[in-house]
């Protein structure tokens, strides 16, 4: 089998770095995402990976867990120390746990082998656009999610025009979430930003603030829009109306 043909570089394409030891599967991630505005370049060690991603900058990185020369979280929790690039992991392995993990280390979205061409590029495309999004949207001007008008400079939030009262946990929780506006955010992440890592059932905890939020929040806290549950792994806003 021939090797993923690289483009030729333009500065104005999306440039997108497949890490994977498996020709096949850089050949499909590659073939899948080939159009007039994305340029694919690959690698199959780690080593190889990490070299491409500080020297190219890519806007998008697919990461495979099974690499031979280290394993796929390592070498995401290492670019996660000096790359901000959307990290998307492809593996066989299914479980919540791992899947947890990895968010942990700083990846943005996970996908099992085997997988759809369509839903994969769909992922890819989610994570390119929220990548544009503010990280930080704090000192932004008001968000508006469908009826809530959120103002951070303020501290306020309004539904429907009328103000909403959270309390300073609450309040602690929707920043943590607004702060990685459409990912999911594992509950060891929300723990460390909001109780600092105090003692506790971390998923209780959650649980009991996320339901009182959608109360407040949510024009039905049994069917959320906004406030996402991930099974097993965290919550993600969802800012579009």
């Amino acid at each position: 089998m021939t090797a993923p043909v690289e483009a030729t570089p333009d500065d104005t394409a999306v440039r997108v770095l497949v890490i994977d030891d498996e020709a096949k599967i850089r050949l499909v991630v590659c073939a899948a995402l080939a159009d007039d505005t994305v340029r694919c370049t690959h690698a199959a060690t780690a080593a190889e990976g990490l070299a491409r991603a500080a020297s190219e900058h890519p806007d998008l990185i697919v990461l495979d867990l099974g690499l031979p020369d280290r394993d796929g979280i390592d070498v995401c929790r290492e670019i996660r120390r000096w790359s901000h690039a959307p990290i998307v992991v492809l593996s066989a392995r299914h479980s919540e746990k791992e899947k947890a993990a990895l968010l942990d280390a700083g990846a943005d979205d996970y996908v099992t082998k085997p997988f759809g061409v369509v839903e994969f590029r769909a992922r890819v495309r989610a994570q390119l656009r929220r990548a544009r999004m503010p990280l930080h949207p704090l000192t932004e001007a008001p968000l508006r999610l469908g009826a809530l008008t959120v103002d951070v400079g303020r501290r306020t939030v309004l539904r429907d025009g009328q103000p909403v009262h959270l309390t300073p946990t609450e309040w602690g929780l929707l920043l943590a979430l607004l702060r990685h506006p459409g990912r999911t955010v594992t509950h060891r992440q929300l723990f460390r930003e909001v109780w600092n890592d105090s003692y506790g059932d971390v998923q209780q905890y959650l649980r009991v603030y996320v339901a009182h939020l959608r109360k407040k929040l949510e024009d039905d806290p049994y069917a959320p829009r906004h406030l996402i549950t991930e099974p097993g792994v965290g919550y993600r806003l969802e800012i579009g109306d």
